[in-house]
């Protein structure tokens, strides 16, 4: 349990770290949550959740539509920002 959520830790400081980089380079919240949104949709298609925060964020992902995906794309870049 404790190695699933310092890999969950893990993933939320590299993307907090990739939104602070993208801030430096001058990009709006509006492309870094597109960009978060891409992110999603590769995750979704490609990787196999390895524990279970990323299995609720991939069953999240799979049920939402396109609006509530982006929705969710900003929240998830409004929690790595808020943890790193």
């Amino acid at each position: 349990m404790a190695t699933m959520l310092k890999v969950f830790d893990r993933w939320k400081e590299f993307l907090g770290e990739r939104v602070e980089q993208a801030e430096r380079a001058g990009m709006t919240e509006e492309t870094i949550s597109q960009l978060a949104f891409q992110i999603g949709e590769f995750l979704s298609n490609k990787i196999d959740p390895e524990n279970k925060e990323e299995r609720v964020l991939k069953d999240l992902w799979d049920v939402c539509d396109e609006e509530e995906r982006k929705v969710l794309a900003r929240a998830m870049v409004k929690l790595a920002k808020a943890h790193h």
